[in-house]
């Protein structure tokens, strides 16, 4: 088989334990992409937070960002966008405050939040992210202009969570999905990596069957279902490694560049 995208997510699956890409990964994908075959990323971080990976790959190609909501090209443009309308915003904001659980909304460049939790300190430290970050007590209120893309809740009291999530899926055109076990995300409904990444492949004339995926958690299920190769970290969560067609070695061991090595069976040295 002829592969001609490869689409990676980032937490967990490209970077490694320091949150870097590490240099066998680096060296590979530079080298893949020498080769003519395009290097995406599909995360569900706002872009600005996403930018200086693809600088540090060198990547052309436009990035997925907030778990499928954007696709955005490094010149500013943008390819597809699917906001949350303001009043299932709201609703969505009515029950985690009445729940009194843990929130953050997200902008292509901007996060709002009702505190600053030790999270995202560690992106404030971060400088060369150029992520702003606004605190407020009335998020409703602050976003109305605002075109929200994603919603993500964090909470360490899984009970609490599960509550939360039973009742968020009484609203209707919403999606949710996971990127790690104490937290639920929230976007538009049908948005997703997978739907993303068939928008990409159309956008750039890939069929399905060209393009390997990488991923690690629930929010990249659908992106390794879709592609022609789906390959599950070996962290990954056994829902992940179940629907992939290979499981390669952990994030912390340079897994992408050692599956594509494998996949692609072609000299990388």
């Amino acid at each position: 088989m002829t592969y001609k995208l490869i689409v990676t997510d980032m937490d967990g699956t490209l970077l490694n334990g320091e949150h870097e890409i590490s240099d066998e990964n680096k060296n590979v994908l530079k080298k893949v992409a020498d080769k003519g075959i395009k290097v995406a990323i599909a995360t569900g971080r706002i872009y600005e937070s996403t930018i200086k990976y693809a600088r540090e790959l060198d990547i052309k190609t436009p990035i997925i960002c907030c778990n499928g909501a954007l696709i955005k090209e490094e010149n500013g443009n943008i390819i597809y966008i699917s906001k949350i309308e303001y009043d299932l915003c709201a609703n969505i904001i009515d029950i985690l405050e009445d729940y009194n659980i843990y929130y953050q909304c997200f902008t292509d460049d901007t996060i709002f939040t009702p505190y600053i939790n030790e999270w995202l300190r560690k992106y404030q430290m971060q400088e060369d992210l150029n992520i702003k970050i606004i605190e407020s007590n009335n998020i409703k209120e602050i976003i109305k202009e605002k075109d929200i893309l994603k919603f993500l809740i964090i909470e360490n009291d899984l009970s609490l969570l599960s509550k939360v999530e039973k009742e968020l899926k009484n609203i209707k055109d919403i999606e949710l999905t996971k990127s790690f076990f104490d937290n639920i995300e929230i976007m538009k409904k049908g948005v997703n990596k997978g739907s993303a990444v068939e928008s990409l492949a159309k956008y750039i004339g890939v069929d399905k069957s060209e393009i390997i995926t990488f991923g690690d958690n629930h929010n990249d299920l659908s992106m390794i279902m879709y592609a022609g190769m789906g390959v599950a970290m070996g962290n990954a969560e056994d829902i992940v490694k179940e629907n992939a067609n290979f499981i390669t070695d952990k994030n912390t061991e340079n897994g992408v560049a050692k599956a594509l090595k494998n996949i692609l069976n072609i000299d990388l040295k």
